[in-house]
């Protein structure tokens, strides 16, 4: 077929993940003696694959088909005309109403709230940017969300987007990045075209997406306008939705009442995920990409990949390319090999990477330490185990008594337990020196 030939071309020509993100997912409709008619997700992604690889799949096309055919990326399965037209779902426009003229950054199709992994780390954002999404002003007018890189806020200001266009496609929003905003106030400027640079932001924006707020640190002049424009909206009922890497007070370089502005509505911070959140992380993610993984590898992965996401899905690219050279076969070395790709041969310590050490110096199974039995030869490198995870590692009491089917008041009497013997102890405070030095070694 026309299209499966064109597919094999051009996986071989770009890029892995390239092929995966924005080829794959489209679907072929209909061979034409003139056309070629495929199927997208949405009307970003057709949008975003017209702009960045329409070229390139008409020549693969010609070359696989031995004829010119011209390429229509559509939405809708009833190809009906040469040209398929979108039509609006959901809103109409009044005749009184001005036409849409949101401004949007390419919007990943994959970023919606469908597929976002809610935990205890980021369920507030998550909330607060579904509400403002639907127009409910539960959480005010305006959200600040901030976190390290990777862990989300892109992700849901994309999905922002999406479930207001795929609701309330006549809603006049602006999606931008701080210094997207600054370039184009720069430009306006030059060209002395401020009015219509104000009219776009104050009178013709019902909804405002600025990430990346703390790369304005020092433009003084670019935080004046923007803080004019979040007073204008905010006053005006309207929707602001900011980004950035660090909360307002942290913020460096920054003019008083701007942060004072940002700060007006809900400030929330996504935190990294905790452990059963990263698990579910890797098993979606695995899901996406069609990668069987065993409970080993999904565990292995949670517990070595702790920060950014997008780790995550690096990895898994890695581990499933390399896996079609094996014939689809997936082993640990395939998957350590990916992690220390990802994440360098220095990644932290992790509570199984410890408990396997102490497993293994004092000649037992991780499986036993994790029982219920109290026998003396368990329960002290039970507890050794406990306290070497709470010095060397950054998981949290609750998630380490997880890890050994304890809570949380178990883990601070091992570690008690294990600081008293050492103190009192001298074998003990041998053994402990001993282990430690095998700890910072793995």
């Amino acid at each position: 077929m026309l299209w499966e030939k064109t597919q094999e071309v051009l996986k071989d020509t770009l890029s892995g993940s390239v092929y995966q993100l924005w080829i794959e997912p489209l679907r072929c409709l209909e061979v034409r003696d003139d056309s070629i008619y495929l199927l997208s997700p949405d009307r970003y992604f057709s949008a975003y694959v017209a702009q960045k690889f329409l070229s390139i799949i008409e020549a693969t096309v010609k070359e696989a088909g031995s004829v010119q055919r011209r390429v229509v990326i559509c939405e809708d399965e009833r190809v009906h005309t040469p040209k398929p037209v979108m039509q609006p779902k959901g809103q109409l426009r009044l005749p009184t109403v001005p036409e849409n003229n949101s401004s949007v950054r390419a919007l990943h199709p994959r970023y919606t709230f469908d597929q976002y992994m809610v935990g205890d780390c980021n369920i507030l954002a998550e909330s607060a940017c579904k509400a403002i999404s639907a127009d409910d002003d539960s959480y005010g007018p305006c959200i600040y969300i901030n976190s390290e890189t990777g862990l989300g806020k892109s992700h849901l200001t994309h999905a922002i987007a999406h479930k207001v266009f795929a609701e309330s496609p006549m809603t006049r929003l602006h999606y931008v990045t701080a210094q997207q905003f600054a370039a184009e106030m720069v430009r306006n400027i030059q060209s002395k075209t401020m009015d219509t640079f104000k009219q776009k932001y104050h009178d013709h924006c019902d909804m405002l997406l600025v990430e990346d707020i703390h790369s304005l640190t020092g433009k003084k002049k670019t935080q004046e306008e923007l803080n004019e424009v979040l007073d204008s909206l905010i006053k005006s009922g309207k929707r602001v939705v900011l980004t950035a890497n660090q909360a307002p007070r942290e913020l460096v370089g920054i003019d008083s009442e701007f942060r004072s502005r940002m700060s007006s509505g809900l400030v929330t911070m996504i935190k990294a995920p905790d452990i059963n959140t990263r698990l579910r992380i890797v098993e979606r993610k695995a899901g996406t990409h069609q990668l069987g993984l065993a409970e080993e590898g999904v565990n292995y992965l949670a517990q070595h990949i702790r920060g950014d996401i997008r780790q995550v899905e690096s990895a898994i690219v890695a581990i499933r390319a390399k896996s079609r050279l094996m014939g689809g076969h997936v082993d640990m070395d395939m998957i350590r090999e990916a992690v220390t790709s990802v994440v360098g041969v220095g990644q932290q310590l992790t509570i199984q990477m410890i408990s396997d050490l102490i497993a293994k110096q004092f000649k037992v199974s991780v499986d036993d330490m994790k029982s219920r039995s109290r026998k003396r030869q368990l329960t002290f490198p039970r507890q050794v185990a406990m306290y070497l995870c709470r010095k060397y590692t950054d998981d949290s009491l609750a998630e380490i008594g997880r890890a050994f089917n304890r809570d949380h008041s178990t883990v601070m009497h091992s570690i008690k337990k294990v600081t008293n013997l050492s103190v009192r102890d001298t074998s003990v405070a041998a053994q402990m020196e001993l282990l430690t030095g095998k700890v910072k070694s793995l």
